[in-house]
C-alpha cells in the first residue's frame, strides 16, 4: 500500500490525470473482474446525483455541494460513523476536481511516505498542478504524523480531505484542524438506507442482471439492522441474495434467509416504530423498579434483536441522572463508563458492561430531585425570558459596564469564613423560589441536610 501511495503521488507530480480521477488503488487488474468485488464496492456511488444521505451538506444550494461543483474544495475533515460515505464522497469529488488524487491510508503509511507523497505534491504545484490527499482514519495518525501534513498545507502543496470516526476536536492537533473545514456526517436514516438497496437491487452494476424477489418488509429489516452503516447493508443484503432459493430466473429471498445472515432472531424489530419505544420503555421502568432480572431481560431482546449498543448506553446514561441522581452520584460515572465501553469494543463484547450499568441502575437508591428541579426551572425560564439577570452578578469586563453598576458588591464566597454569601442570585421577580428539594434517599440525605444548613445560615444574616 505504502509502494502504490508513492507511484500515485509520482505519476501526480507528472501532472498526468487519473482515469476519471481514480487512484491507482482503484485501477483494475489483469486478473480482477468487476462482479468479484463486493456489492458495496460495485455499485459505490460515482456522482452527487447518486450519493445517498447528508442532504444537510449536499441538498441542492448546500455549502459543500457548491464547493465541489465548482471546483473550490478547500482542506476539509469528513467526520461520522462508519459506512456513511465518507470515503465515497471523497472520491467523488475526485471524480469532479480538476486536481490530481492520492488516497492514502493511515494505516499503512508512516511520517516517511508522509514526506515522500508531500514531496512530490510541491513539484506538483510548482508546475502549476492541484493535488487533493485523501487520508482516511486520520485519527490514526499520531502527533508528529499530523505535523508533518500541517506545512503543505499552509503552502497549499496540497488539498487535505481527511476522514475519521472520531470527534476531530480531540483526534486532530489544532494547528492542523484550524486550516480545515469541517463536516459531520450523519448515519443514514432507515429510509435512505432502503432506497440505496433498491437500487442496488435494479443496478446492473449489482443485481440488476438477475431478478431478485424480496418484500418491502425485509429491505426494511436490512436497513434497520444496518444502524445506519450503508456498507453493512449492502453487505447483509448481498450474503441474503446469495444464499436465497433460485426458483426458475429468479431468486427468492426469505425472512428465513436474512435471520440467517444476520445471525438475529428478532429482525423485525422496528427501530423506529412502537416495539422499538416499548421495549426501551420496559427497560427503564424495569430499572426505576429495581428490578435488576426485568432489566436485564430487556436489555438482552433489545441487543439481540440489532438495537444500537449507544442508543441504550445513552438511554442508561439519561437514567442515571433522571431516576437516581444525588441519591448515588456514582451511577453517572457509571454510565458515561459503559458508553464508552460500548464505543470502543462495541457488540458483541459490550452486552457485558451495559448490563453492570442496568444491574447498577436497578439496584441504587432512587431520586427524580434532580429531573423535577429542571421542570420546575424549564416553566419559569419559559414563561420569564426576560427577566433581567441581577447587576450584583453581572460581569464587568469594560470601563462602562463598571459605570452602569455591573458586578457591584459582588460577594466572592472564597473570601468568606464559611465560604457562604447572602447574596442574590435570582431575579427579584423569583426570589424565594425553591427546585431543587432533595430526598431521603442514598447519599441525596446528606445533600438535603447540607442545603438546609446553608438555609439556615442565609435565615441568620441580618435582615434575612
Amino acid at each position: 500500500a505504502i509502494i502504490m501511495a508513492t507511484r500515485t503521488a509520482n505519476i501526480a507530480a507528472q501532472g498526468k490525470p487519473f482515469s476519471g480521477g481514480k487512484t491507482m488503488y482503484e485501477q483494475p487488474t489483469f486478473f480482477e473482474k468487476e462482479q468479484s468485488q463486493p456489492l458495496a464496492a460495485r455499485i459505490r456511488p460515482q456522482t452527487l446525483d447518486e450519493y445517498c444521505g447528508q442532504k444537510h451538506l449536499l441538498g441542492e444550494g448546500k455549502v459543500l455541494r457548491r464547493l465541489i461543483e465548482s471546483d473550490n474544495v478547500g482542506s476539509m475533515i469528513f467526520w461520522g460513523p462508519p459506512g456513511v460515505g465518507k470515503t465515497t464522497l471523497a472520491r467523488i469529488i475526485a471524480n469532479r476536481t480538476k486536481a490530481n488524487f492520492i488516497d492514502f491510508s493511515a494505516v499503512t503509511s508512516g511520517i516517511k511516505e508522509i514526506k515522500q507523497v508531500m514531496e512530490e505534491a510541491e513539484k506538483n504545484r510548482r508546475f502549476g498542478g492541484k493535488t487533493i490527499l485523501f487520508v482516511d482514519e486520520i485519527h490514526r495518525f499520531n502527533k508528529a504524523q499530523q505535523d508533518a501534513f500541517l506545512p503543505f498545507v499552509e503552502r497549499g502543496s496540497i488539498i487535505l480531505i481527511g476522514a475519521t470516526t472520531e470527534n476531530p476536536s480531540f483526534e486532530v492537533n489544532g494547528a492542523l484542524l484550524s486550516r480545515c473545514k469541517v463536516f459531520v456526517l450523519q448515519p443514514l436514516k432507515t429510509e435512505e438506507i432502503c432506497e440505496l438497496l433498491r437500487r442496488a437491487l435494479s443496478d446492473a452494476r449489482g443485481f440488476g442482471g438477475q431478478k431478485v424477489e424480496i418484500s418491502d418488509e425485509l429491505v426494511e429489516a436490512i436497513a434497520n439492522f444496518a444502524n445506519g452503516d450503508a456498507r453493512s447493508a449492502l453487505s447483509t443484503l448481498e450474503m441474503a441474495v446469495l444464499n436465497g432459493t433460485f426458483d426458475g430466473e429468479k431468486t427468492v429471498v426469505t425472512a428465513e434467509d436474512v435471520e440467517q445472515c444476520t445471525s438475529k432472531k428478532s429482525l423485525l424489530y422496528d427501530k423506529k416504530g412502537e416495539e422499538h419505544y416499548n421495549l426501551i420503555s420496559a427497560l427503564h421502568k424495569s430499572m426505576r423498579n429495581s428490578d435488576p432480572d426485568a432489566a436485564v431481560y430487556w436489555l438482552a431482546r433489545m441487543l439481540e434483536a440489532g438495537e444500537d449498543p449507544l442508543y441504550v448506553a445513552r438511554r442508561v446514561t439519561r437514567f442515571a441522572s433522571e431516576d437516581v441522581g444525588l441519591a448515588d452520584p456514582r451511577a453517572l460515572e457509571i454510565a458515561v463508563a459503559a458508553y464508552q465501553a460500548c464505543h470502543f469494543i462495541g457488540m458483541p463484547e459490550c452486552s457485558v458492561h451495559l448490563t453492570q450499568a442496568v444491574v447498577y441502575m436497578a439496584m441504587a437508591p432512587k431520586s427524580n430531585a434532580l429531573y423535577m428541579a429542571y421542570e420546575s426551572a424549564k416553566k419559569d425560564a419559559l414563561n420569564m425570558l426576560a427577566e433581567p439577570v441581577p447587576l450584583v452578578i453581572r460581569n464587568a469586563p469594560t470601563k462602562l459596564m463598571k459605570e452602569l453598576q455591573y458586578g457591584k458588591g459582588y460577594q466572592y464566597a472564597h473570601d468568606a469564613a464559611d465560604k457562604l454569601t447572602d447574596m442574590q442570585c435570582l431575579p427579584d421577580s423569583l426570589l424565594g423560589k425553591e427546585y431543587y428539594r432533595p430526598t431521603e434517599e442514598g447519599l441525596e440525605a446528606r445533600y438535603k441536610a447540607r442545603l438546609q444548613e446553608i438555609k439556615d445560615w442565609i435565615k441568620s444574616r441580618p435582615g434575612k
